[in-house]
């Protein structure tokens, strides 16, 4: 199929300061492709990622300044330019991604991704749903399979991997959140020995219906003080912090001595209480942005296995309310930004 007519410039969000979180609305070119494996998509709904605003600050080594400062690391859009060849997508394709956040952002018209992070989008899902996915959904995939040990091959079904599963208790923190919601599912479908949530009161039903089967309310104790009460039955195996801080402290309270503690918000050797001597497998990582996750997570999305949790749907002209909502952390699931009106 040959490349769709495609405009010359295009409406994007701009960050013009990247020591302030204040955004516009701006006039640019349409990206073209210049990398073998660029992909021109066009948009139709993207999500702002909590923290995405600092990160050219927090991470400099990582986001160039050449970087045109376009928000929005998650992307649900259609393929408009032929792809290179043998990539295995073509125009006019459906897809998501989770877009390099060295390059600019989905929060534009188009945007250009790239083959190994796209894959062919959830036919069950809206645009917003797919759009709520990527990111969230990837660091929850990466963080309990790729890096905390959980066998992925029990979401296939597979019995002796099911079986491997079935030894682990994991620990979620944050687990209402756009991250946590995803982690209780996956762990769930992983058939984890037990998977508990730290959430506030009222998310407790919520992570439950998620398949939490224990919860610890952090507004009556931490979650080192509820492993306390019963040591021997309580340690985790695998702990999975999404929150960092006193949380990230407490983790290595909850994590049994010889388990996996895993933080996508902070390096968990940083946060080790003096007091607490156990050898555990602590890791902070970033996500890799990987077609071949999503296309595991699609696979589960389309089963009815698991299910993304949406806060809110805004309008392109919104997105400063979108971003600003995200930043507050008042969102429960994600904030999505309608860049096209297509459903």
């Amino acid at each position: 199929m040959a490349s769709l007519n495609i405009p010359a410039t295009m409406k994007a969000v701009l960050q013009p300061d990247k020591h302030s979180h204040k955004l516009t609305l701006s006039e640019q070119p349409v990206p073209v492709p210049t990398h073998p494996e660029d992909v021109l998509v066009k948009v139709h709904a993207t999500a702002p990622v909590k923290g995405e605003l600092d990160w050219a600050v927090w991470f400099p080594d990582f986001i160039p300044n050449s970087k045109i400062p376009i928000p929005g690391q998650d992307l649900a859009g259609t393929i408009v330019s032929a792809p290179p060849a043998n990539s295995g997508f073509k125009t006019g394709d459906e897809v998501y991604a989770r877009i390099g956040a060295a390059r600019p952002g989905a929060a534009a018209e188009y945007v250009l991704a790239r083959v190994p992070e796209l894959a062919i989008r959830p036919r069950n899902l809206s645009w917003a749903e797919t759009a709520a996915t990527p990111i969230s959904a990837l660091t929850a995939y990466q963080s309990l399979f790729t890096h905390g040990g959980l066998d992925p091959l029990a979401l296939s079904g597979d019995k002796a991997a099911q079986d491997k599963n079935s030894k682990v208790r994991v620990l979620i923190t944050a687990g209402a959140g756009g991250v946590g919601s995803w982690a209780v599912q996956l762990a769930r479908e992983a058939r984890a020995a037990s998977v508990a949530a730290v959430v506030g009161p009222k998310n407790v039903n919520f992570v439950r219906g998620l398949g939490a089967t224990e919860i610890i309310d952090y507004t009556k104790e931490s979650s080192g003080d509820w492993v306390a009460k019963d040591a021997d039955s309580r340690e985790f195996d695998l702990v999975f912090d999404c929150i960092g801080g006193p949380s990230l402290s407490q983790s290595w309270y909850a994590v049994r001595d010889g388990g996996s503690l895993i933080s996508v918000c902070g390096i968990p050797e940083d946060s080790r209480p003096q007091d607490v001597k156990k050898e555990v497998h602590s890791l902070f990582f970033v996500i890799t942005p990987l077609g071949k996750d999503l296309d595991v997570i699609r696979g589960l999305l389309e089963a009815g296995k698991l299910k993304p949790s949406i806060d809110s749907v805004v309008g392109f002209s919104e997105f400063a309310e979108a971003w600003d909502k995200v930043e507050s952390g008042r969102a429960r699931g994600k904030v999505i930004v309608k860049v096209s009106n297509k459903e």
